[in-house]
């Protein structure tokens, strides 16, 4: 009996072995081709499409670029998207052309006087003098060799761009300047490179062989990244995009009251480091683990080895924007702004705490008369528009007076969040109430689908050099100008509830020129 157990116990044994074995070889022949089998991984999230743009651009990879599936699929994704915004762009394009031919961008203005003009050309001299009395440069190492008389076609763009400048715009409407003066800033040749002194963070003055000059930001931040929600206003980047956007924007409102910039790519070693004569940028270039050219310079904020700025491996994104001239010749004076910030983590301005503080500025000069309370409020809109928290001070021309537009200068802390708008921004407008009829009219227009301001921003930022790496805003960027442009409108009509007094006249034949929006 127990023989006979032992028997039948050995035979199950031998069979669940058999049974094992044959069930290991099976599932191994199995899974044979599916380790050979290519896995496809995810695609990238869809913020980042525009990042991976930029860095290809940048990046050394071979003449073929990356192949591996995950990238084919990428392209793809890409490639839509890219088919998208290109018809967008067409679209926002007619649109724009339709913007700038609309009468409330071509209001008759009266001649110029004079004394209006910033600079003046020498009048016309006889053919016997004109040797003595020409400009000839001195011929430094690099620079051209130039002749200029009274002529303006003997004259570089840049000083015709200065020459235009009068009491109440930077250029005028329809500047057949614009285009030469924006392409030499994107294309022409540096000779030098040197750190502007004064600002919290890194810039630079380039010149150009032919004697004009042009600052430059360098990038600081991706265009889809947004600032840390823990920074105060005061400790953010300086972004490139934004000083470009911003005159893009300034212009697209009507203003002109922001110098023109173009977005380049800088060779660091061959633009920055070769011609460069300053000690203090000179000194602080090193290479990179990954063998990108880094340099950071000497200022306030951001200038260490931790923030430098950075080439990949030598090609940096940056903005090019137009000097004003030089202080010299036409001095600026700089006005603290009485809704400035506190610039403190702990303490509140004025006017934060004091509702009726607007009424203490109107009889202040010189908001107490003439235009400056309403040209404040325009820049007041440009910056909630753009997100700009850092309006401390602004400046004006000298030589004009009271009597003159403000300079929108130094926008590099604009566009840093999409996601969330600062009602704070929009302060001295609500406890004011005032803002100039032509700027109401033309927000409001901007307002109507046929000329959506993110639909014409996209389209002129589109013209800029930069905007073949990827576009200088992002979509939600552009989707929070429609957004803060409703809040700009809803803020005027509160105040037409409220006050009598609210619409600042400054052309009254245009009162019916745009159906209200909405």
């Amino acid at each position: 009996m127990m023989r006979r157990m032992r028997s039948r116990s050995r035979t199950i044994c031998l069979s669940l072995a058999f049974i094992t074995v044959f069930l290991y070889l099976l599932l191994a022949l199995v899974s044979l081709p599916i380790h050979h089998q290519p896995c496809d991984p995810p695609l990238p999230p869809r913020t980042h499409v525009l990042r991976d743009l930029a860095r290809a651009d940048h990046a050394s990879v071979g003449p073929s670029g990356p192949t591996d599936p995950a990238h084919r699929d990428s392209s793809s994704g890409v490639r839509r998207h890219g088919t998208d915004r290109a018809e967008s762009v067409a679209s926002g394009l007619s649109k724009l052309e339709a913007l700038f031919d609309h009468p409330l961008y071509n209001m008759p203005s009266p001649p110029i006087p004079e004394e209006d003009w910033l600079l003046k050309v020498k009048p016309k001299i006889k053919a016997s003098e004109k040797s003595s009395q020409m400009w000839v440069s001195a011929s430094k190492e690099g620079y051209e060799d130039v002749r200029w008389n009274s002529s303006s076609t003997s004259h570089p763009p840049w000083l015709r761009f200065h020459l235009g400048i009068s009491r109440w715009q930077l250029y005028p409407r329809r500047d057949p300047n614009m285009d030469p003066l924006t392409e030499q800033l994107a294309t022409q040749r540096i000779v030098s490179a040197v750190q502007k002194s004064g600002g919290t963070q890194l810039k630079l003055v380039m010149s150009f062989p032919n004697y004009g000059q042009a600052m430059f930001k360098p990038m600081k931040q991706e265009r889809d990244e947004e600032t840390n929600y823990n920074l105060y206003y005061f400790s953010d980047f300086e972004r490139h995009n934004a000083e470009i956007a911003a005159f893009h924007l300034d212009r697209i409102l009507g203003y002109r009251r922001i110098p023109p910039a173009v977005g380049r790519l800088v060779d660091v070693v061959e633009e920055i480091k070769r011609v460069t004569t300053d000690r203090k940028v000179a000194r602080t270039f090193f290479t990179s683990p990954v063998g990108n050219v880094c340099f950071y310079g000497q200022c306030s904020y951001y200038c260490s080895t931790e923030h430098a700025v950075c080439g990949r491996p030598r090609k940096l994104e940056a903005s090019l924007a137009v000097m004003l001239p030089d202080l010299s010749l036409a001095s600026r004076r700089s006005w603290r702004s009485p809704w400035r910030r506190s610039y403190s983590r702990s303490k509140l301005a004025k006017w934060e705490s004091e509702p009726d503080y607007c009424s203490t500025v109107k009889k202040t000069p010189p908001y107490d008369k003439g235009t400056r309370l309403v040209d404040f409020i325009d820049l007041v809109v440009l910056d909630f528009l753009m997100s700009n928290m850092d309006r401390h001070h602004y400046e004006t021309f000298e030589k004009f007076g009271n009597n003159t537009f403000l300079l929108h200068l130094d926008n590099g802390r604009a566009f840093g969040r999409h996601s969330k708008d600062e009602p704070s921004i929009l302060a001295p407008l609500e406890q004011c109430c005032r803002i100039r009829r032509t700027t109401w009219l033309r927000l409001r227009l901007l307002s109507l689908p046929q000329f959506r301001l993110s639909d014409v921003m996209r389209a002129s930022l589109s013209h800029d050099p930069l905007h073949s790496v990827a576009p200088l805003l992002s979509e939600p960027h552009l989707a929070a100008l429609d957004r803060r442009l409703k809040t700009v409108l809803e803020t005027v009509s509160r105040c037409e509830k409220r006050d009598d007094d609210v619409i600042f006249d400054d052309m009254a034949s245009l009162k019916d020129t745009v159906t209200p929006a909405g």
